[in-house]
């Protein structure tokens, strides 16, 4: 077992495949994240669905994000833990960041199918509140955009917690990120304190 006063070093705190889709499947809400034509960083939160390894979000197509994620298709999301609580610590705890690019869907067939999901993730034992919001989903002002992953940015404080505790292995460990392998170390030098 190992333990950490290191509060510096968090990248060496990743999620498992299993625990990315437990966090995916059960959080309520993303921040979905694109850039502004004059450069600035925008976020709104969106209720999601994690479908085959994407983030499917929807809003109206006339909103700013939709001419300016046309425009540059990158796009970050955010996923938190609290997005189910912490009153269920059995769950992975943390938050994943994804990088990735942004594609929109308008074909009825696709609409259809992803409000159902959403609608079914909003209401998993609730067939009246499920036929509900596919019914209030669907407009013709409504797009689906679809999040494809390219770099995911984890913190499992789970995992922390176990480190800081000393009640984890050194194997279950991630490996330090440049982050935190050379440019930490490189600000550490600057301010005059010994490398980590």
């Amino acid at each position: 077992m190992v333990q950490t006063t290191d509060h510096e070093v968090v990248s060496i705190y990743p999620f498992t495949d299993e625990e990315i889709d437990t966090l995916m499947a059960r959080s309520g809400e993303c921040v979905l994240m694109w850039g502004t034509k004059d450069g600035w960083p925008v976020g709104v939160t969106h209720a999601f669905v994690w479908h085959e390894g994407k983030i499917w979000i929807t809003f109206a197509s006339h909103r700013h994000r939709t001419r300016a994620i046309k425009r540059d298709n990158r796009v970050s999301v955010n996923v938190s833990s609290q997005g189910y609580g912490a009153e269920n610590p059995e769950l992975p705890q943390g938050a994943i960041t994804f990088k990735g690019t942004g594609e929109f869907f308008d074909d009825d067939e696709t609409k259809q199918g992803f409000y159902r999901l959403l609608a079914k993730k909003l209401n998993p034992d609730n067939p009246e509140g499920e036929a509900y919001w596919v019914d209030f989903l669907d407009s013709p002002l409504r797009t689906v955009l679809v999040v494809t992953p390219v770099k995911k940015i984890m913190y499992n404080s789970g995992m922390a917690a176990r480190h800081m505790a000393g009640t984890i292995e050194e194997s279950e460990l991630g490996d330090r990120q440049e982050s935190d392998a050379v440019r930490m170390n490189q600000e550490r030098a600057e301010k005059g304190l010994d490398p980590r």
